[in-house]
């Protein structure tokens, strides 16, 4: 259960001048919890200490690996404005700190309550209802000299009139400790929304038989992609080797080259991006890719597919090994090509790399995947396939945070377009923003490095 029965308090009084920032919580009084007393850690403030030395709070362990307490404190906030949580974070000898050292922010009423959003809706398995706000994830930033910013900005419910921050120590690394220094919420205008218009194009390339030929084809439907003012359009996999009966090192082309070049001249036109499926010679070797078009024309950015089929195995292809995500003009995007979507790891170390939409080219793979990829991480992943929409099979796609296709385009030669905001979270009843708290809450894989300054 996510709630807990807190039994080990202990209170250090703080003035607001020694520690928050002004206009800050009128109350100062921080309080120290443990869930029970045999795994309880140190807790002290250091009036020195913090990353401008005006103060720390710090939990520590001892030579015990486990412990677990956390310090909290309310203030006030007004529902239905936007306020900024802000905070400083120092570990030391912490195995892994983004499930140890994580703070949370909880809206309640004047008695102390979780209040409701104010709409009905989210993503409530009881359509109609105003879910539970669940409890805010503020998300790592930049570190510098050892400190690490921790942020995020929310819209207050309309109930709530109180905030408690939770600045936590979890399942500590033994004689570890976590500091925590500046810490405020505090009142901000509305974040400006980050829209972008993301399309697929489904559509199998049948005539001709060159690659000049096959890629031709996508030119009017990239055209319509634009007509419908789409930011960032996704092409299928492979797709100057689709129907030419030839083999992959047969159309294989280094990259930047004749299709990159050909694509760069309709994004450039179009002021759009393209991601387009297609074979790269490298030496001696053929790796199957999805090339990234800025609206510059130019190569923004290039995936190596990682996992391999049968097929493609038999076929000599190289398989890559990196989960690279790159920065555009309208957020950050990774990468995928067919058989990846079969493996959770791919989606995964995409969306921890910051991934927020994730363009797949597909010939053919399960939609159930498709939507467990975007649904599990809570990005947009746009899929473009050769698949017909009569087989029950892979779908032309831009599916949402919650998995469900937001836009399809079922007709051959069509183009499907969907506006989403990527600044507006996704809740979930009883989860609240769950995109957040992957971070915090995912489990740690074999070889995963920690932070030990």
């Amino acid at each position: 259960m996510s709630r807990l029965t807190l039994s080990v308090v202990a209170v250090i009084s703080l003035s607001t001048g020694e520690m928050l920032a002004a206009g800050e919580p009128d109350r100062a009084d921080w309080l120290f919890e443990s869930p029970r007393a045999e795994i309880q850690p140190g807790a002290k403030w250091l009036p020195d200490g913090g990353r401008t030395g005006k103060g720390a709070l710090v939990i520590q362990s001892d030579a015990r690996e486990g412990l677990t307490g956390l310090w909290k404190k309310a203030t006030p906030v007004e529902g239905g404005s936007y306020f900024r949580f802000s905070a400083s974070r120092r570990a030391t000898n912490v195995a892994h700190v983004r499930r140890t050292g994580a703070a949370r922010i909880t809206w309640l009423n004047d008695a102390g309550q979780q209040v409701r959003h104010d709409e009905p809706g989210f993503a409530s398995y009881r359509p109609g209802e105003r879910p539970r706000a669940e409890p805010e994830f503020p998300a790592d930033g930049p570190t510098q000299d050892g400190w690490t910013e921790v942020t995020g900005t929310y819209l207050v419910p309309g109930e709530a009139t109180q905030a408690r921050i939770e600045l936590h120590f979890r399942w500590g690394s033994p004689n570890s400790s976590v500091e925590w220094s500046d810490i405020s919420l505090v009142k901000v205008p509305a974040p400006q929304p980050r829209k972008v218009r993301l399309a697929t194009i489904h559509h199998q390339p049948r005539e001709g038989n060159t690659p000049k030929e096959k890629r031709e084809q996508f030119a009017e439907l990239i055209a319509d992609a634009a007509r419908q003012k789409a930011d960032f359009v996704v092409l299928p996999e492979t797709l100057t080797y689709y129907g030419t009966g030839l083999k992959y090192v047969d159309v294989a082309e280094p990259v930047p080259g004749p299709s990159t070049d050909y694509f760069g001249t309709l994004a450039e036109k179009h002021n759009l991006y393209v991601v387009a499926g297609l074979l790269e010679r490298d030496g001696h070797l053929v790796y199957n890719v999805a090339v990234l078009i800025g609206p510059d024309g130019k190569i923004a950015g290039k995936y190596r597919k990682v996992t391999l089929p049968r097929g493609e195995i038999e076929g000599g292809i190289m398989p890559g090994n990196e989960y690279p995500v790159f920065e555009t003009r309208f957020g950050k995007v990774g990468m995928m090509i067919c058989y990846d979507g079969f493996f959770p790891e791919v989606a995964r170390e995409l969306s921890n790399n910051g991934a927020e939409v994730i363009a797949w080219p597909v010939w053919g793979c399960n939609p159930l995947l498709g939507a467990a990829r975007a649904c599990e991480n809570h990005v947009y992943v746009v899929s473009s396939t050769y698949t017909d929409v009569s087989s029950n099979w892979m779908i032309s796609a831009v599916y949402g945070h919650d998995g469900k296709p937001l836009a399809q385009a079922k007709e051959w030669g069509s183009v499907a377009v969907v506006e989403v905001d990527l600044n507006k979270p996704l809740h979930w009843q009883s989860l609240g923003d769950f995109k957040a708290q992957i971070v915090r809450h995912r489990p740690v894989t074999p070889g995963e490095a920690g932070l030990k300054p």
